[in-house]
């Protein structure tokens, strides 16, 4: 394949490339330039009859990743850290502000907001849902029991889909993305359903999908999910990569900041988020290995 404008160079043969992306919003703000001495009800008024200001919010600081073939990547990280930045801009949702992304295949995002139809049956969301990710109907009639089977639906299949709890409806969008096969899956907070068997069943998938020279990429809030199906953990931290390393070791260092913050302790929290930085090692994005361009800066 010639090297064209749109492919990048890495040593070996990675899923997926970070090459120093950035990402900043700018938002509107009513409290811009408002001094907080002046009172709140002036404040309100002044907000309602005045322009409001834009403000910069830099969601994703400058960060560098190669993520190889068979790695299952856990990000965690407290609210507003910049983990659902950092999925949109591998998906391709998302242009970074700076830097590159770059992707062996395209993507598949599995989110809980994932949009189905709700007035139609869960099986008819199946056939709509794989349509809509490019599998031709012959294929889908080969795979629909094993989706089914995966999402654990067998009794309420064909019920709609509005009737369904949220763990019910996130199982189903799951499996529905996992049925294609994807070389570089997404997984955003689907798998915090509550329910022992569905996770056995979806880390099972998920280790097929690995073994298939593919890689999952894992957003949760359950630290005990990202241990048991993950090879690798980032952590965030208001926009910065903090750590990156296996899965107890970066798990444990993150619950003992979130101990420490739970307590009142900022002093030691903060030391043990330096400490954890000062030993993370930065990627170097090398001049050689191709791959396919998924998000750039605009």
């Amino acid at each position: 394949m010639a090297a064209t404008e749109d492919t990048v160079f890495v040593e070996g043969n990675p899923c997926v490339v970070l090459d120093s992306v950035r990402m900043t919003y700018t938002v509107p703000s009513s409290a811009a330039g408002m001094s907080v001495d002046v009172p709140l009800r002036r404040r309100i008024l002044n907000t309602i009859v005045s322009r409001q200001s834009n403000v910069r919010v830099d969601a994703l600081n400058e960060i560098s990743l190669v993520v190889e073939r068979g790695e299952s990547v856990g990000i965690i990280g407290r609210n507003g850290s910049g983990k659902s930045t950092m999925m949109r801009l591998i998906s391709g949702q998302e242009r970074a502000t700076a830097g590159s992304v770059y992707a062996s295949s395209t993507p598949i995002m599995l989110g809980v907001n994932a949009a189905l139809v709700p007035d139609l049956s869960g099986d008819q969301n199946v056939i709509l849902g794989c349509l809509a990710m490019g599998m031709e109907r012959s294929v889908i009639d080969e795979k629909f029991d094993s989706i089914v089977e995966l999402s654990g639906l067998e009794k309420s299949i064909h019920l709609p889909m509005k009737s369904y709890s949220s763990g019910m409806g996130s199982r189903l969008r799951f499996a529905i993305a996992a049925a294609v096969d994807p070389e570089v899956l997404l997984v955003d907070e689907a798998l915090n359903t509550g329910d022992a068997q569905f996770v056995d069943r979806s880390r099972k998938r998920m280790d097929e999908l690995r073994r298939n020279a593919g890689c999952v990429f894992l957003v949760s809030h359950s630290l005990s999910t990202i241990d048991d199906m993950c090879t690798r953990v980032l952590w965030l931290d208001q926009g910065d990569l903090i750590m990156d390393g296996k899965p107890k070791e970066t798990t444990g260092a993150y619950k003992d900041f979130t101990d420490h913050l739970a307590k009142g302790n900022n002093t030691s929290a903060a030391k043990i988020k330096d400490e954890a930085r000062s030993n993370l090692t930065i990627t170097e994005i090398r001049p050689r290995v191709q791959g396919r361009r998924v998000g750039t800066a605009s």
